[in-house]
């Protein structure tokens, strides 16, 4: 029996992922998409149903529908089923080794990376581990609160930059650090002050060994990253319109 295809395949060809190559697709407001039609809800698993009526502000369930929605179309363009036929599961953590690390296809395949914040959401698919990270510019005040997750080297970086500029330089470290960070499959936790994902100047601290962490364009009130195992990769970004997550919606 032929599987269904992807609301994606109508208008494009089945993407394919290239080695060294890291597929960036970026839905900018994500919390409107609702505003156009329906939503594919009937996509969803039975979990992220859950989850989604979970949020108390309707524009946080809006974002995280919208986000797992296009996250489950793009992984069945990729693999050629059926959006609410992709499964789920968790990678074994590198620090305890119990099985809530990075999540993954349950039948393998594709490596995936997903990210909201208000305003957008990124999803970075690629053959190797993959982490994406996308973040809305912070309030001066917020920056002050959370400086002292940086690593000191980070810290040292951002103090150099004007006032008005820290807000864009703090989200760009940031965003760097959850990237890597939700690539291993550690997550964000009390060791970001360990790892150094600074501009990688003459004389500062070795950023990791084995990644490299690239910044991702995606406008002025956003800083994304994105992690890759390996080697750095060549970047494709792409936008999604508000149609990828509607219900019979199709990218023009």
């Amino acid at each position: 029996m032929t599987a269904p295809r992807s609301p994606l395949d109508a208008a494009m060809p089945r993407p394919r992922l290239r080695l060294g190559t890291v597929d960036l697709w970026l839905l900018p407001a994500p919390e409107t998409a609702g505003l156009h039609g329906a939503l594919a809800l009937h996509e969803l698993d039975e979990a992220e149903r859950g989850r989604a009526d979970a949020f108390r502000r309707a524009a946080d369930r809006e974002r995280y529908v919208a986000a797992h929605i296009a996250l489950r179309r793009l992984l069945a363009a990729y693999s050629g089923t059926a959006p609410q036929d992709i499964a789920f599961a968790r990678a074994d953590c590198p620090r305890c080794g119990a099985p809530h690390g990075r999540p993954e296809l349950a039948s393998g395949g594709a490596h995936f990376s997903l990210s909201h914040s208000r305003g957008a959401v990124l999803i970075g698919v690629a053959r190797s581990q993959v982490g994406v990270d996308v973040e809305r510019l912070p309030r001066p005040e917020r920056v002050d609160v959370c400086a002292p997750a940086l690593h000191p080297g980070e810290r040292r970086e951002l103090e150099r930059h004007a006032l008005a500029d820290r807000p864009a330089a703090f989200a760009r470290l940031w965003a760097r650090k959850e990237a890597y960070l939700k690539g291993t499959g550690v997550g964000v936790g009390g060791w970001t002050s360990e790892v150094y994902l600074g501009d990688d100047s003459s004389g500062t601290p070795s950023r990791p060994v084995g990644w490299s962490v690239v910044d991702v364009p995606c406008g002025a009130d956003h800083a994304a990253a994105a992690a890759v195992r390996g080697r750095a990769p060549r970047q494709t970004v792409r936008r999604l319109p508000p149609q990828a997550v509607l219900a019979g919606g199709r990218i023009h």
